[in-house]
């Protein structure tokens, strides 16, 4: 039976399931695109991030520690390494004293920008309601826990 918290925070019960919902199956997802391959993952920060700091132009490594204070530098080089291998990202270094090594966009990566862009614009509608269900969620486990 649910906590009585559980069920007044969830609303009244949904009735019924539908006869017609079909089940779901092992093959539910197109085996041709699998999850593993997938390039920017929902939820995976600063891939997208990178994206968003390359839409203008090149930038040189210290230029993206500057919006991104908040990744390493390991964790940086590592996503900068996924975008390349990925094909969304060149690296080019060139042979100067200091060495110097920029990093841009590619076409396939530009494409990017438009999704990137959808879920910036879905985070800014309805970021005070997840916030919101958040912190319900929090309380309710804080409840449940004491």
């Amino acid at each position: 039976m649910p906590h009585p918290a559980e069920t007044q925070a969830a609303g009244p019960a949904p009735g019924p399931r539908p006869e017609a919902l079909a089940p779901l199956t092992g093959d539910f997802f197109d085996p041709a695109c699998p999850q593993s391959v997938v390039p920017i993952r929902i939820g995976e920060k600063w891939a997208g991030m990178v994206v968003v700091c390359l839409a203008d132009g090149p930038r040189r490594f210290s230029e993206l520690k500057v919006p991104l204070r908040r990744i390493t530098p390991k964790v940086l080089t590592e996503t900068l390494r996924a975008l390349e291998r990925d094909g969304m990202v060149t690296r080019t270094a060139y042979n100067e004293s200091p060495p110097r090594v920029e990093y841009a966009l590619t076409d396939l990566g530009r494409t990017l920008l438009g999704p990137i862009q959808a879920c910036r614009e879905w985070a800014a509608a309805n970021l005070p309601t997840l916030l919101a269900a958040r912190e319900a969620y929090q309380n309710r486990q804080d409840h449940a826990a004491s």
